[in-house]
């Protein structure tokens, strides 16, 4: 058991067009089922903004920053971001968070 003062949580944006939100939005579902089962994932959720449907995030838990770094490097998220990237208007903005409170 980790404490929970070494938790990494991740938010991360994408934003896309008009044209090809529903793609991405897709492809986005497709990182869910395989992250939940990766080794340390806490949660991992995909949101989309309420003011601008063109944007999407991922929040997502990791036990310690070994299991976050995983997650960057897992087949799966290779195999997902191949496709995605060139339907976003810029590459995924990432923020990295510690854990502070109980």
């Amino acid at each position: 058991m980790t404490s929970k003062t070494e938790e990494q949580h991740l938010i991360v944006e994408f934003k896309t067009t008009t044209q090809n939100r529903d793609r991405v939005k897709e492809l986005l579902q497709d990182f869910i089922g395989p992250a939940r089962e990766e080794t340390g994932c806490l949660y991992y959720d995909l949101y989309q903004r309420a003011d601008d449907p063109n944007t999407f995030f991922i929040l997502d838990g990791w036990a310690n920053e070994t299991a976050a770094a995983g997650h960057g490097e897992h087949p799966n998220v290779k195999r997902v971001l191949e496709p995605l990237l060139p339907l976003l208007v810029s590459p995924p903005s990432i923020i990295v968070t510690n854990r502070i409170s109980d």
